[in-house]
């Protein structure tokens, strides 16, 4: 029978795999994290800017502040004349994935959750969580890394067309001219096979960088919260040490989490940086 049981207020691995909760059919649990996450940064939104004032209130002054730093910082990467294009983008996954990612440090998230159990406050019934970090999943940092290449392209060749991106991609660098432009030309041909072959794998280097962090901060959180039953201590130690001993780690991951989600968005605009620059750039 499958009951709904609450375990101890630290975070959980539960596994790689993200189980679908069994209540709401095909939704997993990172999904769900997903939905509340942006639900939750919508009406935040929406909250501070419902009513614009001369004179901004604590959310409104938060949201202007957050706005221009993370403006002037994609300005100051891919440039003044892609900035507008690729802000919107970029600035979305940054405060998305760092918004998942501290929220996975919540109590609750990957500890409460369906299990077989005639034991409360066993981990090992623990069959279903029902929270789960969304970047701790594969489903969602490939599909940021995938949708993100998308619109890569899509900004790649509205810059510099079609045969713009292909000789941006093989073409000879550095302003060559005459005959020692054809003579290299075999080389930038091979280069630029080689940097397609980087392009095609960006996806999954940007997806298992995010995933690896995440999951390895998880995993390392619910093993200290553990650690006390693992070497045997009383049980009234073993409690103690379930909030004790992971404590120090859950302010590593609090700067993990920024940190990961401030390399994943640097990355994309350095990407988007190389592919629409042009030659005299």
């Amino acid at each position: 029978m499958v009951s709904l049981t609450t375990f101890s207020p630290l975070l959980a691995a539960g596994g790689i795999h993200a189980p679908e909760i069994p209540a709401l059919g095909w939704i997993s649990n990172s999904i769900l994290v997903a939905v509340i996450v942006t639900l939750a940064m919508l009406a935040f939104t929406r909250m501070a800017t419902k009513r614009m004032a001369l004179i901004p209130g604590p959310k409104q002054n938060f949201v202007e502040y957050l706005i221009e730093f993370l403006y002037g910082q994609v300005e100051g990467i891919v440039g003044k004349h892609v900035a507008p294009k690729a802000f919107p983008l970029l600035a979305t996954i940054f405060i998305f994935i760092l918004a998942s990612n501290w929220f996975g440090l919540l109590p609750g998230v990957g500890t409460i959750g369906f299990g077989v159990t005639n034991a409360p406050f066993v981990l090992e019934s623990l069959e279903t969580p029902l929270l789960r970090p969304a970047t701790a999943d594969l489903n969602m940092t490939l599909a940021l890394a995938l949708v993100f290449m998308l619109v890569w392209c899509w900004l790649s060749v509205s810059e510099l067309g079609v045969w713009g991106t292909l000789v941006h991609i093989f073409g000879p660098k550095g302003g060559l001219r005459g005959a020692l432009k054809y003579m290299l030309m075999p080389i930038f041909m091979f280069v630029g096979v080689i940097e397609v072959i980087s392009i095609v794998f960006r996806p999954m280097s940007l997806s298992l960088r995010l995933l690896g962090n995440i999951f390895a901060g998880e995993t390392l959180l619910h093993t200290m919260g553990h650690l006390g039953e693992q070497v045997g201590l009383p049980s009234w130690m073993a409690t103690i040490s379930a909030v004790v001993f992971p404590l120090p780690f859950y302010f590593m991951e609090i700067l993990v989490g920024a940190l990961q989600a401030t390399v994943f968005s640097l990355l994309c605009a350095v990407y988007i940086k190389l592919a629409t620059s042009h030659e005299e750039h």
